[in-house]
């Protein structure tokens, strides 16, 4: 059986912080998050994810963004493929508190501007000041109200800060049971409602997270999977390909 669709192309921006990613794909992919703000543009096909806000659809034309730490996923509708832009800036390059209106926005202003900063960049005709000015229009031009507070129990809050603070660590469901003060059945439903993943799997992302920060820095891909806590070059590989749709290699060579 053939193997679906699928096809990633790096951008180079010039701007440390700021990556952008052409992809066309029939695949879909799991619930995952990022630790970079991303707003991009479907420029063909359509998609379907689960978001902030639930289930949403986008078709050519449309808008989508993501949070850092946003819990999402995406596939194909009608399992054609689609094709879209992305550009992703890490919290460095966003000044102060900030939130996308919506997941999916349907603003023709916006529309232009992701649609002028893509020809640009693969056209090669974009330099680090450019893509520094679009950045700041696009997120302008996408701003919502200020994020406001999630009220999550402490004794979660405590079990997610042990991984956030150290995701290469050897980190047991029971060791985050015993930090959080209940049976370890308790945390995983708790944990899951509050955040959107089980502990394992949030454990992962932050993994897979810290590799890429690791990876966009020069780091070799053996020694990233080490430093970020994965058993070893393999595991990270598809992790890492299955949460971004691009392999740890390739990520390297297109951003460090």
């Amino acid at each position: 059986m053939a193997e679906p669709l699928h096809h990633v192309r790096p951008l180079r921006t010039g701007l440390p912080g700021v990556q952008a990613l052409v992809t066309e794909s029939a695949r879909s992919f799991g619930r995952h998050t990022h630790d970079q703000f991303g707003i991009g543009l479907v420029v063909q096909g359509a998609h379907a994810s689960h978001s902030c806000a639930g289930r949403v659809e986008a078709q050519p034309g449309d808008c989508i963004t993501v949070h850092p730490g946003e819990v999402h996923d995406g596939s194909p509708l009608g399992g054609m493929p689609r094709r879209w832009f992305m550009l992703y800036l890490d919290s460095t390059a966003v000044d102060g508190a900030y939130e996308f209106a919506r997941p999916v926005l349907r603003n023709p202003a916006l529309r232009e501007t992701l649609l002028a900063l893509h020809g640009a960049l693969a056209g090669g005709m974009a330099d680090g000041l450019l893509v520094e000015q679009e950045s700041a229009r696009l997120l302008a031009l996408a701003a919502g109200r200020p994020p406001g507070q999630i009220e999550v129990p402490a004794v979660l809050r405590r079990a997610r800060q042990l991984i956030d603070d150290c995701p290469s660590s050897e980190l047991t469901l029971d060791a985050l049971a015993r930090a959080a003060g209940m049976d370890k059945f308790q945390l995983v439903r708790g944990f899951g409602h509050a955040f959107g993943l089980t502990p394992h799997a949030c454990l992962m992302q932050r993994r897979i997270q810290l590799a890429r920060a690791l990876l966009a820095a020069g780091v070799p891909v053996v020694q990233a999977a080490a430093d970020a806590g994965f058993a070893d070059q393999s595991h990270l590989t598809r992790l890492f390909a299955r949460t971004f749709g691009i392999t740890p290699a390739a990520y390297r060579r297109a951003f460090a």
